[in-house]
């Protein structure tokens, strides 16, 4: 069955080579401050022949800046099983395609996965061109650890579906980077407050942008910040990961406890707490149950 499977990713690859298939470059694009673009970036938009944007009325603005003149397609989400078919054949042909988010870098918490996996399977040379990134830029700024770190993206914006994803990450040891809308903002740090308790956070607005803001403190710090102030804009929640410090079996139980009640079967909570301060499993289950 491998073989089998190296055979046929060689034979697409053949294939790709003998057609003479154009090269698919994912582009990184400001988030926000128009200077933050590589000189790479600005190459590679001028000279491919397609560049294939989510959204062509915003992209144009920062094509405008740049004097960049180029046939466009756009693949915003609803449409982007369709019209990455389109963008296929158009590769196909042997025509070389930039793709292009409205901000940062496409797959990653925005459009361009379909077709970038499209593109992969059939044996179309994909090329990343490096960018800005909120989370990373975000990270940098924070005072949190940077040696580990978990993206997250967004969370889902129902209540119960949050809560529950969040319940999951309750003892990640890494540092946590969230993207939120700000309809959404207080909800979310609310539920985070009540799962993560007053653990370290930052909240980063409008990165890179005029109104760029860092707030810093624990969750409930930052939300009683946030009252003071306009909810607008994007924002990037950065908490700090949960503490590895020894704890007692009693305490561990406690832990395996307040998860249960949040909805985790014993098992799965047990586990959680096992891996997350390094105890054994089958004692903390057994203790658990008395």
């Amino acid at each position: 069955m491998r073989k089998r499977h190296i055979s046929d990713g060689l034979s697409v690859l053949r294939a790709a080579l003998l057609n003479n298939y154009g090269k698919l470059y994912i582009v990184s694009t400001p988030i926000g401050n128009l200077e933050d673009i590589t000189l790479r970036a600005i190459r590679v938009l001028k000279e491919v022949d397609v560049i294939a944007a989510e959204d062509t009325r915003h992209s144009r603005k920062l094509l405008n800046h740049y004097s960049i003149t180029k046939p466009m397609i756009s693949y915003w989400s609803e449409k982007e099983k369709i019209r990455s078919e389109d963008i296929i054949e158009k590769l196909r042909s042997g025509l070389s395609i930039a793709i292009i988010s409205d901000a940062g870098t496409p797959g990653i918490s925005d459009p361009g996965a379909v077709l970038i996996k499209r593109a992969i399977d059939e044996g179309i040379d994909v090329v990343p061109i490096p960018g800005p990134s909120a989370a990373i830029a975000a990270l940098s700024a924070s005072g949190l650890s940077t040696e580990e770190f978990t993206f997250i993206g967004f969370l889902p914006p129902k209540t119960a579906q949050r809560q529950k994803r969040l319940n999951e990450l309750a003892l990640e040891p890494r540092t946590l980077i969230f993207y939120e809308a700000p309809h959404r903002i207080l909800d979310t740090l609310s539920d985070m407050e009540e799962i993560f308790s007053e653990r370290k956070a930052v909240l980063a607005k409008e990165i890179t942008k005029m109104h760029e803001e860092i707030l810093r403190g624990t969750i409930s710090e930052i939300i009683d910040m946030l009252k003071t102030r306009t909810i607008a804009g994007e924002y990037v929640i950065i908490v700090e990961g949960k503490s590895k410090e020894a704890v007692s079996i009693e305490e561990a139980l406690e832990e395996v406890k307040s998860l249960m009640k949040r909805g985790k079967g014993r098992k799965e909570a047990v586990k959680m707490v096992a891996e997350g301060y390094g105890l054994s499993k089958k004692e903390l289950y057994d203790r658990s149950l008395g």
